[in-house]
């Protein structure tokens, strides 16, 4: 039997999806049955799965104790660099500029160390995130880039801060523009671009249409070109919506691909890019309801140096 008191980042979540991911071995059938049968209780009482924890909350399982192993975590925190390029950081997140190259999360290849390890080891160094705390939390990243695409990420250092800005995301409150290189000059110079995405998850390709097609979304791409330099534009690009690949399939759907990207502009030659041009460098947050962190309303951040900007 286990006993502990529910701590403020797993306070919010359905009683079945916190044990699932406390205890990771422990069979679904064993959960539901456990709390069936009040083997799992929450305050001395039977629980619905349903049911969402507070902060305080005590839970009691008498469940086999083969079932209940905490997940840990398997990288040897302290022994890695972290390396990261912080714009920004407080007590409830931390902005960082990813470089290309640099996965969120883990791969397959498992060659070099993920985003995500990073900021657990760089937090865990600062005596800011213990591995081995039992707590279903751990640091988190909110907004996501290819691995190939270099930009701001935000990471959560608490699970309220996940979910405020996951929620400010959702709800177009946080501001994201890019830069990118386009192949040729654009015509006109500003424009908002509307068309239809679909994403082929087996090939991790999106289409894109100028009519709807079936299970397609619409997306929305704003662009201002900036400069322009032997046949190539340096573009501003503002997010309406945020789907997968939207930038680089959208500019490549209009006969403007992105410089050093071989999945949408396969065909051009050699020119020195060695990653897609395309970089998350600005972020401003706009929210509209108040919220915990609202010292960051009206606030924007922006990467100093975008390197291949600097060929203009």
């Amino acid at each position: 039997m286990q006993k502990f008191v529910i701590g403020i980042n797993d306070a919010g979540q359905r009683l079945d999806k916190y044990l699932t991911k406390k205890f990771p071995q422990m069979p679904s059938g064993i959960l539901y049955k456990g709390i069936r049968k009040k083997r799992i209780k929450l305050n001395g009482k039977r629980a619905e799965a349903s049911v969402f924890l507070n902060e305080g909350d005590l839970l009691e399982l008498y469940i086999n104790d083969e079932f209940l192993v905490v997940k840990q975590e398997t990288a040897d925190l302290s022994c890695i660099n972290p390396d990261l390029d912080i714009i920004y950081e407080d007590e409830n997140l931390l902005l960082i500029d990813k470089k290309p190259g640099t996965s969120i999360h883990s791969d397959q290849t498992k060659n070099s160390i993920d985003l995500v390890t990073k900021i657990k080891a760089y937090l865990n160094q600062k005596d800011e995130f213990d591995s081995n705390d039992q707590s279903t939390f751990s640091p988190a990243v909110c907004n996501r880039l290819d691995k190939n695409t270099g930009g701001i990420v935000i990471a959560a250092k608490n699970a309220k801060t996940l979910r405020v800005i996951n929620e400010k995301i959702r709800n177009n409150e946080i501001e994201k523009k890019y830069l990118c290189v386009a192949d040729g000059v654009l015509e006109p110079k500003t424009a908002l671009l509307t068309a239809y995405h679909k994403k082929d998850a087996k090939l991790n390709k999106v289409y894109i249409f100028d009519t709807p097609d079936k299970d397609s979304k619409q997306i929305q791409t704003h662009y201002h070109v900036l400069k322009e330099k032997q046949g190539k534009s340096l573009v501003e690009v503002t997010l309406i919506t945020g789907r997968t690949h939207q930038i680089r399939a959208h500019f490549a759907h209009i006969g403007h691909p992105l410089m050093g990207d071989k999945k949408y502009n396969p065909n051009l030659k050699s020119t020195g890019y060695k990653y897609q041009a395309l970089y998350a460098y600005k972020l401003t947050f706009l929210f509209k309801e108040a919220c915990h962190l609202d010292y960051l309303n009206g606030k924007t951040f922006t990467v100093e140096s975008v390197p291949f900007a600097l060929n203009f």
